[in-house]
């Protein structure tokens, strides 16, 4: 039953389980559920196509619920659509229940994970912009709160959205008025909020978030845009609507009813029928998103006379693999001829993204993306990267396969000066669970390392270089996540070098020096940054004569190479000396910055004999 009638009957059985779901599990926040109950009933109820038994159905029509504390929200809506039954809304936030405090992929029907608050709407861009591209006829309706509307990401994905114009966005507001610890910025002025989202583009409807008309009719309009705008639902709410004492009260944020207060609001609502449920709108068609693949290398020739920047290579062999996945997407932030991903635009413009200096959204439009199976790849300046350390750390709960390249890596890039040097990416990306982190040091090991990011299921990390370098390897060797290239060894080594990146050629040419010294060493080029090649480091202890390592690297000291390797060699009677960058840099040559940063061949000559004095 439909109408105004039908609509509060199940509103109401909404109200009640995110009122008991709350109580039962002692914590939660209800009044942000009551809020827009009734906006999304009527979305629910009336609107929304969606296949139950494959969530993953390239026509459903996507939710995503910003507002992720209102995660009971979310659980009742498809509960009551029968994805599972209402009384598994009792084992919320409980231990081994996957209906957690905030909406994680455990949960089948949660495009991403959220609650960290004002990235919902990036990732239903994402979203959008692939129903856009490939000519499918599903919407995306994303449910924001007032409270993260102060939030600058918003405003990003709202630019992004309305220059593509993602007339197939829907974005839910619900403007309850107050936030956790007071008012929000501009209360229940929800023309303020109107105008904002106008002067960025949005065609808008204000209205009465709890008149069950007035929602239906912005929703039919949303539904049957014809402009070529996203559309933007001001709902004016309040917050712990339904329940007397809750109704638009401060104190009330993340706060769960005790027994005697939900015994009393259960008596407001009156009678409820538990029997209410959705009946959701199928879809126009029914076909799955892909699977991830695996993709072949091509061979790659490279003039051995030649130096090549790998940031270069990435760009070639990242154009070549378009053609054999057609799943993968190249998303940019205004610096596509820097990371060499114009080459990807230049035969794949459909599937590059133009972000534009965004990097916090293009991140969470990349999880839209990775939700429905595509492969994107987020390039961009590696110091840039750290900027959306958040998105990419929700990205990871979200489970999300996204191929993350920072390029202009380290002090050696020289003459642009700290502000652009890459020094903490790799302990960003690498503390991710189940993250991989690599740095290949030449074209050679670049272009076999590309295609087995692409083919790699998960958050994958490279960091490319901005000088040329010299090819070190040769044609066909093989290289693998979780490999390393031993390129300088001999029965007599007195110690090892373990380099990443451009420290490789710095630790090759003190080996080659002090070889005029009668001193062998050991080189290891870890182009494999997380994993580590366990095997060969424990070898190079038991083979050296003494159990020292040596860590190179353009990274700062704490989080890089040489604390993976210190990870890795726990319980080894081995030293580690980790040689990285220890101070804020400044402008100059490359090789003037490797010195000053005491990262240099000279440098690692100077430690080298230190041991040799032992």
């Amino acid at each position: 039953m439909n109408g105004e009638e039908g609509f509060a009957g199940k509103a109401k059985l909404i109200r009640k389980w995110c009122l008991l779901s709350t109580t039962e599990a002692g914590s939660g926040h209800p009044t942000s559920c009551l809020s827009a109950a009734d906006i999304s009933t009527v979305l629910f109820d009336k609107y929304f196509r969606y296949d139950l038994g494959e969530p993953l159905n390239i026509y459903n029509d996507r939710f995503v619920l910003s507002k992720g504390h209102a995660a009971p929200l979310l659980y009742t809506l498809f509960a009551m659509a029968g994805a599972f039954p209402l009384s598994e809304l009792n084992t919320l936030r409980k231990s081994g229940s996957i209906l957690q405090g905030h909406p994680v992929p455990e949960f089948k029907y949660a495009e991403a994970a959220t609650g960290s608050l004002g990235q919902g709407l990036s990732v239903g861009a994402g979203l959008a912009l692939i129903a856009k591209r490939e000519n499918l006829p599903f919407k995306t309706y994303v449910l924001l709160g007032d409270g993260e509307l102060a939030e600058g990401q918003v405003w990003e994905a709202a630019n992004f959205a309305s220059y593509h114009k993602l007339d197939n966005l829907v974005v839910l507001l619900d403007i309850n008025r107050l936030a956790q610890s007071g008012e929000t910025m501009f209360g229940h002025d929800v023309e303020q909020y109107s105008k904002r989202f106008e002067s960025f583009g949005f065609k808008t409807f204000t209205i009465d978030g709890h008149d069950y008309n007035e929602i239906d009719y912005a929703l039919s309009s949303a539904v049957n845009n014809v402009s070529s705008r996203p559309v933007a639902i001001v709902a004016k709410t309040i917050k712990g609507k339904g329940i007397s004492f809750l109704e638009d009260k401060d104190g009330w944020h993340g706060k769960a009813l005790k027994k005697e207060e939900l015994e009393k609001a259960l008596h407001e609502l009156e009678d409820v029928n538990d029997t209410l449920k959705f009946d959701l709108k199928s879809p126009y068609r029914h076909k799955a998103a892909d699977h991830h693949v695996y993709i072949d290398p091509e061979p790659v020739q490279f003039n051995p006379e030649k130096e090549y920047a790998t940031r270069e290579v990435f760009g070639d062999v990242l154009a070549s693999l378009g053609k054999k996945a057609i799943q993968l997407y190249v998303l940019d932030a205004d610096v596509k001829n820097s990371t060499f991903t114009e080459k990807f635009l230049t035969s794949f413009p459909e599937r590059f993204i133009e972000c534009f200096i965004a990097e916090q959204n293009m991140v969470s439009v990349a999880a839209g993306l990775s939700r429905l199976r595509k492969i994107p790849v987020v390039a961009t300046f590696a110091a840039f990267l750290t900027r959306a350390a958040d998105q990419v750390r929700m990205a990871c709960i979200s489970g999300a396969n996204i191929k993350f390249v920072g390029s202009h890596a380290g002090v050696s890039i020289g003459e642009d000066g700290p502000s652009q040097m890459g020094l903490e990416d790799i302990a960003m990306f690498g503390s991710l669970p189940g993250s991989i982190v690599l740095q290949p040091c030449d074209a050679v090991s670049t272009a076999a390392l590309v295609p087995q990011m692409i083919s790699h299921n998960g958050i994958t990390y490279m960091r490319t270089l901005r000088p040329k370098t010299k090819t070190i390897y040769k044609p066909g060797e093989k290289f693998y996540i979780g490999g390393c290239g031993v390129l300088r060894q001999s029965g007599g080594d007195l110690l090892t070098i373990v380099a990443t990146g451009i420290t490789v050629f710095e630790a090759l040419k003190a080996a080659d020096e002090l070889m005029k010294e009668n001193i062998a060493v050991r080189v290891i080029d870890c182009y494999s940054v997380k994993p580590l090649n366990q095997a060969v480091l424990t070898g190079c202890l038991r083979e050296t004569k003494l159990r020292v390592l040596i860590a190179v690297e353009d990274h700062f000291e704490h989080g890089g190479l040489g604390s993976f390797v210190e990870d890795e060699l726990q319980g080894e009677q081995a030293e580690i000396a980790k040689m990285a960058v220890r101070k804020v840099s400044h402008s100059g040559k490359m090789e003037e910055l490797l010195a000053d940063a005491g990262i240099d061949s000279a440098s690692i000559i100077a430690k080298v004999r230190e041991y040799a004095k032992r």
